[in-house]
């Protein structure tokens, strides 16, 4: 099938769904999500949201609090642009219906997280991305110039290339026109033909075995860029989330939230001593990357396979009010917050880097917006500081609004672009093929690009992925397509990335923290 749509949007977390719902009155959207409209990483985030909304806080403090979390490698332009903009993105969010804590004299209930000088930190109870879906998701399906369509996976950009035009990415000649997507329903790859496409399609944090994000986090935004000859820069400094619940079961890792420190968690061994001073004076406050480091070490040199977090000290009401959902969880493991303490390891969180989008979220590719995790802003820096990726995305999709709808009139579709494709393809039996090298590369990013490296590790890394890219090359060009197979090409597509840019980056610098050995 082929689809005309003014605007095609990638994804269905607070970027896409902010975005979409903020175009809608310039032309008709259409969203694609890859399974269930909600299943997006946004429905995952418990801490909450960072703004500025109270003295004595300021945005100067929060953009100060960002660019040193960034260590140095913020763009302080983007850091202002989304720290002053904060505050009416947040009412924005409350019009649309999102309901955020309130203390009992009607002011919001704020929360303080690690790297913050304040507090700052909207939240609804301790699922704050849940409630934000909801509200945004309620608002889009009840707006009559936005479809939303479920199992739809987006296989590849269509630009110049699939014209059979040569075109580079130094020649900045490179234009998006839509994209192929594989529908899920009846396995066809349908055609969709839009003036404008933005990819929301998040993080890549399954290109390692131990992660706090959902299963279709694989990297596919940012992977299609790639393909596509756009830029992507940062893709490096992966946040390794300090306290997710050691349970090695369960996937996607369960998160205890940054919030429960902020509120009194303190962090131990398993003997029960704290160790936080001996890294950085702010304890269990300091920044991700260094509470994660200093977990990994303690595990390391004890020969354990977790540390614990202790919450004892926080009144039981306070648990009960603003973490219920994750004092439930525990309580599923035998694990009572209250009286125990709490196993937890680092986990993949958080991608930094990605498609690199201007202030108004245009990527280096016409056409083509990217807002939320898949994106580079440049806020983020080599580490981004907590609840602000939220925040990022509903600035950035408000920005690449503004712009794509001032341009929507003077764009045109592509009609001569072609229908995929598939011809010589036979159905791909072998699933045991795909499973087995995403567990390979899993294993592989997590023991040579993951909170500690090496360049010794980081060769070793690259070597044994060329093999893997290589047979999954030959996979590909000779299947027909299915979902698990695009994954496994994308997630290969990011770990490279990763490891290239973490060999080109030769000095420790927040989230890439290089070692000798």
């Amino acid at each position: 099938m082929r689809y005309e749509v003014d605007f095609l949007v990638l994804g269905s977390g607070i970027a896409g769904l902010s975005f979409a719902l903020k175009v809608a009155q310039h032309g008709k959207v259409c969203i694609l999500t890859k399974d269930d409209a909600s299943e997006s990483s946004t429905k995952y985030a418990q801490g909450g949201i960072a703004a500025v909304m109270y003295s004595p806080d300021s945005y100067e403090k929060h953009i100060q609090d960002t660019l040193i979390a960034g260590a140095g490698l913020c763009d302080e332009k983007a850091v202002r642009i989304t720290i002053t903009e904060s505050t009416e993105r947040v009412k924005e969010l409350i019009e649309w219906g999102t309901n955020f804590d309130k203390k009992s004299s009607g002011a919001f209930d704020l929360a303080r997280e690690g790297g913050h000088s304040e507090f700052r930190i909207l939240h609804h109870q301790d699922k704050t991305g849940y409630e934000i879906e909801r509200a945004l998701l309620e608002s889009a399906k009840q707006h009559p110039n936005i479809i939303i369509k479920e199992n739809q996976y987006a296989v590849d950009l269509i630009t110049q290339h699939h014209l059979g035009e040569k075109v580079t990415r130094h020649l900045n000649g490179i234009e998006c026109y839509g994209a192929y997507v594989l529908n899920q329903n009846d396995n066809s790859i349908d055609t969709y033909l839009a003036k404008i496409t933005l990819l929301a399609t998040g993080g890549n944090g399954n290109v390692y075995s131990t992660t706090t994000n959902p299963i279709v986090a694989t990297g596919d935004g940012q992977a299609m860029v790639h393909r596509a000859k756009g830029k992507l820069a940062n893709m490096e400094f992966v946040q390794f989330h300090p306290t997710s619940l050691y349970n090695p079961a369960e996937k996607p890792s369960f998160l205890i939230t940054e919030a429960m420190r902020g509120a009194g968690g303190i962090l131990k061994t398993i003997d029960g001593k704290t160790f936080m001073e001996k890294y950085d004076e702010r304890k269990s406050l300091a920044p991700r990357d260094i509470v994660a480091r200093a977990i990994d070490h303690e595990m390391k040199v004890r020969g354990e396979d977790h540390v614990f977090l202790d919450c004892r000290d926080i009144e039981k009401t306070e648990i009960i009010n603003h973490f219920p959902n994750i004092y439930a969880k525990c309580l599923e493991i035998g694990v009572n917050i209250t009286k125990d303490m709490i196993p937890v390891v680092p986990a993949a969180h958080y991608a930094c880097g990605g498609i690199v989008v201007d202030e108004n979220s245009h990527t280096t590719i016409t056409n083509l917006y990217s807002s939320g995790e898949c994106s580079c802003t440049g806020l983020h820096g080599a580490n981004r500081l907590a609840s602000n990726s939220l925040l990022e995305a509903l600035v950035f999709s408000h920005r690449g609004a503004i712009d794509s709808t001032k341009k929507i009139s003077q764009i045109k579709f592509k009609t001569e672009v072609p229908d995929w494709n598939a011809e010589g393809m036979v159905l791909n039996e072998e699933m045991v093929l795909i499973s087995q090298s995403v567990k390979e590369i899993q294993q592989i990013m997590s023991n040579y690009v993951g909170i500690v490296r090496s360049e010794l590790r980081l060769k070793r890394a690259f070597e044994r992925l060329g093999l893997i890219y290589r047979e999954t090359e030959e996979l590909y060009n000779r299947s027909v397509l299915i979902p698990k197979l695009c994954e496994l090409r994308n997630l290969i597509a990011n770990c490279y990335l990763i490891i290239r840019m973490a060999k080109a980056r030769k000095e420790s610098v927040g989230l890439h923290y290089l070692v000798k050995y």
